[in-house]
C-alpha cells in the first residue's frame, strides 16, 4: 500500500473496473481475481500456488459438504479443509520453530548430540489470513450458515480480494462472498469515505508508525543501556507503533474496497480506550478474535461446563492466539499473560460490561472512573508489548526489570511524542466512528490535501516498507 508500485496499480484497475467492465459483474469479479494474483505475485509469484490450491480445496471441499446428508462424510470434507489449510500453514510458519523446540527439549535430559535440522523455509506473506478465510467457509457451510457457490471465479475472489489479502481483516464468506456475486454500483459518498480510510491510514503508518518505530528500534537494540523511563517511553512508542501500523493498514483495506463498492468488516476500534481487557480484545484485531470465539471458543465449549472448563478454554483461545502471531515463545507467553487478565476479569464476573457501549458515549470528556479504568488498561497492555516486542521472554523481563530499576523522573520528553500527541485526541474525537463515514463537507477538500502532503513528505524519510503484521 505505501509503495510506489500501488500508486499506479489502483487507479488503473479503479478505472478498468468502472469505467471499462462496469457493465458485467463475471467481467468484474474476474478483474478482480487476476488483479488480486498480480498484486500478490508482484511480491513472489511463485507462492500464488499456494493460495490457488488453498482456493480449490475448500471450493471444492464447500460443494461436498453442502450435498452431503451424511453427517461422516460431512465431517471426513471439513477435516480436510481443516487438516490441509493447518498443514500448509503450520509447514512454513511453524516448521523450523517446532524443530527447535523439540531439539531444545530434548537436550534437557542429556540427550546433546542432536542437531537443529532446519529448512530455509520463506513466509509467505499473508498465509495466516487467507487460510484462516477459507477455513471459515468450509466450516460455515458445515454448519449450514450459508450456501456454498458454483462460481468459481467468485469464489476466488473472495479469498484472494487484495485490499485485505495480505494482513486482512479476516474476512467471513457471509460478509464478502455476497457483495462479490452482486452487482456493484458506484457510489460517490462511499468512494469520498474510502479515500478518508485510505489518507488516515497511510498517514497513521507513514507519519506516526514509521517515525516511532525508528526510536523503538534503537531503544529495544540498546535497552541495556537506557534510563528506565526511556525504556517506559520504548514501550509506549511500540504500543503506538504497532497499533498505527496495523490499524492503519486495516483503513486502507477498508477504504480501498469501498472504492469498488465493497464493504469489509470493521478491524479496529479504539483499542487504547478500553476499560479493561476485555473490552480492548473486543476493539483489537477484531476479525481475528471473532474468528477464534466463533470457530474454537464456541465449538470446544465456550463458557458452558462450569468455571474451570471456562477458564480451560480461554487459556487455550490466547495462546493459541498468540502462537498465531508467530513461531516464537515471546509470541505463546503474551498470550498466556492476557489469558490470566482475561481470567481475573472473568473470576470476578466483569469480562462482558462493555460489549456495546463507548467510553463517555454521551460525553465529550471520561468520567474520572473511567479515566482510571483506560489508565489501568493501557498500563496492563503496554507492559506486554515488552515481551511481544522482544526477541526472547528473558529479553521481555529484563527490559521490564531495568525499566523498573533504573526509573527516574524524566527531564524531558522526546520530540518525537508529538505523534502520540497528534493522534490521541483525534481518535477521541472519532471514537464513535471508526470508518469516518461522515457527510461529505468544505472539511474534506482542507483536510485530505493535508494528509496527502504530510503523507508524501515523511514517505522520502521512511525508514519502513513492510507492515509489522506482514510477518504474523
Amino acid at each position: 500500500f505505501n509503495s510506489i508500485d500501488f500508486l499506479f496499480f489502483l487507479p488503473i484497475v479503479f478505472i478498468l473496473y468502472w469505467f471499462i467492465f462496469n457493465n458485467n459483474i463475471k467481467v468484474q469479479n474476474f478483474l478482480l481475481l487476476i488483479s488480486s494474483y498480480f498484486f500478490y505475485g508482484w511480491w513472489d509469484w511463485r507462492l500464488l500456488f499456494l493460495i490457488f490450491i488453498s482456493t480449490l480445496v475448500d471450493y471444492y471441499v464447500g460443494q461436498n459438504i453442502y450435498i452431503s446428508k451424511n453427517r461422516r462424510v460431512r465431517k471426513f470434507y471439513l477435516s480436510l479443509s481443516i487438516i490441509f489449510n493447518l498443514t500448509l500453514l503450520g509447514f512454513f510458519k511453524y516448521f523450523n520453530f517446532f524443530i527447535d523446540s523439540w531439539v531444545n527439549f530434548i537436550s534437557l535430559f542429556g540427550y546433546n548430540h542432536l542437531s537443529t535440522w532446519t529448512l530455509n523455509i520463506v513466509l509467505p506473506i499473508g498465509i495466516s489470513f487467507y487460510t484462516f478465510q477459507t477455513m471459515s467457509y468450509s466450516l460455515d457451510i458445515y454448519y449450514r450458515k450459508i450456501k456454498p457457490t458454483k462460481d468459481f471465479i467468485s469464489f476466488a475472489s473472495f479469498v484472494s480480494f487484495f485490499p485485505q489479502l495480505v494482513a486482512g481483516p479476516i474476512e467471513r464468506a457471509s460478509n464478502l462472498l455476497p457483495q462479490i456475486l452482486t452487482k456493484r454500483v458506484f457510489k460517490y459518498e462511499q468512494g469520498v469515505q474510502g479515500l478518508r480510510l485510505i489518507l488516515w491510514g497511510m498517514f497513521k503508518k507513514v507519519v506516526i508508525a514509521d517515525s516511532l518505530g525508528v526510536r523503538v528500534d534503537v531503544i529495544f537494540e540498546n535497552y541495556q543501556s537506557m534510563d528506565g523511563s526511556v525504556l517506559l517511553l520504548g514501550l509506549v512508542y511500540f504500543g503506538f507503533q504497532v497499533y498505527c501500523d496495523f490499524s492503519g493498514y486495516s483503513d486502507i483495506a477498508i477504504g480501498t474496497a469501498k472504492l469498488f463498492g465493497i464493504e469489509l468488516m470493521s478491524n479496529f476500534k479504539f483499542p487504547y480506550f478500553a476499560r479493561d481487557i476485555g473490552e480492548f480484545w473486543r476493539r483489537w484485531h477484531i476479525s481475528l478474535t471473532t474468528w477464534f470465539r466463533d470457530y474454537l471458543y464456541i465449538p470446544i465449549g465456550g463458557s458452558k461446563g462450569g468455571k474451570w472448563k471456562t477458564i480451560k478454554n480461554i487459556l487455550i483461545i490466547f495462546i493459541i492466539s498468540g502462537l498465531w502471531h508467530g513461531a516464537n515463545w515471546t509470541f505463546i507467553f503474551y498470550g498466556l499473560i492476557h489469558a490470566l487478565l482475561y481470567i481475573s476479569l472473568f473470576l470476578i464476573g466483569k469480562n462482558r460490561q462493555y460489549t456495546t457501549s463507548v467510553v463517555a458515549e454521551n460525553n465529550w470528556f471520561p468520567s474520572i472512573k473511567e479515566l482510571f479504568q483506560m489508565g489501568v488498561t493501557f498500563f496492563s497492555v503496554t507492559m506486554t508489548w515488552a515481551i511481544f516486542r522482544s526477541d526472547s521472554i528473558s529479553d521481555g523481563f529484563n527490559y521490564l526489570i531495568l525499566m523498573v530499576i533504573k526509573f527516574s523522573i524524566p527531564t524531558n520528553i522526546d520530540n518525537i511524542f508529538v505523534f502520540v500527541m497528534v493522534l490521541v485526541p483525534i481518535d477521541w474525537i472519532i471514537r464513535k466512528n471508526e470508518r469516518l463515514s461522515f457527510r461529505i463537507s468544505w472539511l474534506d477538500y482542507i483536510i485530505l490535501p493535508i494528509l496527502g502532503f504530510a503523507i508524501f513528505e515523511f514517505i522520502k524519510f521512511s525508514a519502513y516498507n513492510q507492515f509489522i503484521y506482514f510477518q504474523f
